[in-house]
């Protein structure tokens, strides 16, 4: 471990400042494979909360990063494929939005906080919902306005670029634990919603049946490019520090759940994993192989349904808004 990485890590809780911890297990980048170093997964001996040690400094963090981890379709079938299904499984998010949307008002924009490239945010257009994204990374703000056709701004959120109370609705889909602080992405969405607003939050929940049963080879973990693994309870604590009332839950997400059990057991199928390696893959193997993936997910279905249903599913998305 080098010691920039130990530098970056925090000697203390993020969440309660506690300094004891118990060291669950230790992991590497088994998904995408940017890296050979080892990590450990600490869990906060007052509070629970499970953090990644050491943390990434900057310049190691954009490793983690490669320029295939947004997916732009090619002319092919594989492509094509691929696109159609990752429009079919956003029907939960694209409903979770709306219905958030809706309630808050109607009037105002509904901002995608790390929308990559912009699939989700060209559907809820499609929709007749005013959405615009805000994503980090040049590479993939280029995508989404070349391959999407949607309006996103590069910028971080720490340097909001929009007006004050100009937001109907602040989606975070997989978003904050990626972020060393998450506080401060909370607190500019706090400036940035009407009165009325809607935050909406999903993260993979670490208190779900499948990190139990697998452990460090959980998909969700995603070593080493996720900083801190919430539960629901630390999530819905975190929003209630800045400022928010937890109106809803939701702990299965089509796109999220299944996959991420398939992934977990067979992360040589899964097919963003394969295009970030730089696999070189004929198109009959390609194509058979995306095939074997979406059986596992099919199969995977049942048991996430089931986790979801006990309030222990993979992941957990919240409708939150200002308290009065």
């Amino acid at each position: 471990m080098s010691n920039a990485n130990q530098a970056a890590s925090p000697r203390l809780c993020p969440a309660c400042d506690a300094p004891d911890y118990r060291v669950l297990f230790e992991a590497g980048d088994r998904l995408y494979n940017t890296t050979q170093e080892r990590f450990r997964l600490l869990e906060c001996s007052r509070c629970g909360l499970i953090r990644l040690d050491p943390w990434p400094s900057p310049n190691e963090f954009r490793r983690y990063y490669p320029s295939a981890y947004w997916f732009a379709p090619a002319d092919n079938f594989a492509d094509r494929l691929e696109q159609a299904w990752r429009r079919l499984v956003l029907c939960d998010h694209l409903e979770f939005v709306r219905r958030a949307w809706r309630a808050s008002g109607g009037q105002g924009w509904v901002l995608d906080v790390g929308c990559g490239g912009g699939l989700l945010v060209r559907v809820l257009r499609e929709h007749g919902v005013p959405a615009l994204g805000v994503e980090l990374s040049p590479q993939a703000a280029a995508l989404a306005w070349r391959v999407n056709h949607v309006p996103v701004i590069c910028a971080s959120l720490q340097a909001p670029p929009l007006l004050p109370q100009s937001c109907a609705v602040i989606s975070m889909f997989h978003v904050l634990e990626h972020l060393p602080d998450p506080t401060v992405y909370l607190d500019s969405a706090y400036r940035l919603l009407k009165p009325d607003g809607r935050l909406l939050v999903q993260t993979p929940n670490a208190a779900c049946w499948q990190l139990l049963l697998l452990g460090e080879h959980w998909s969700g973990l995603d070593v080493p490019r996720h900083l801190i693994n919430f539960r629901a309870s630390d999530l819905e604590y975190l929003l209630e520090c800045c400022g928010f009332e937890v109106l809803r839950r939701k702990h299965f997400s089509l796109r999220d759940n299944p996959p991420g059990l398939a992934t977990s057991l067979a992360p040589w199928l899964d097919p963003m994993a394969r295009r970030v390696r730089g696999l070189k893959e004929k198109p009959v193997l390609r194509l058979l192989k995306d095939l074997l993936y979406l059986g596992l997910v099919i199969a995977a279905l049942p048991f996430t349904l089931l986790e979801a249903a006990c309030r222990s599913g993979s992941t957990i998305m919240l409708e939150a808004r200002k308290k009065p």
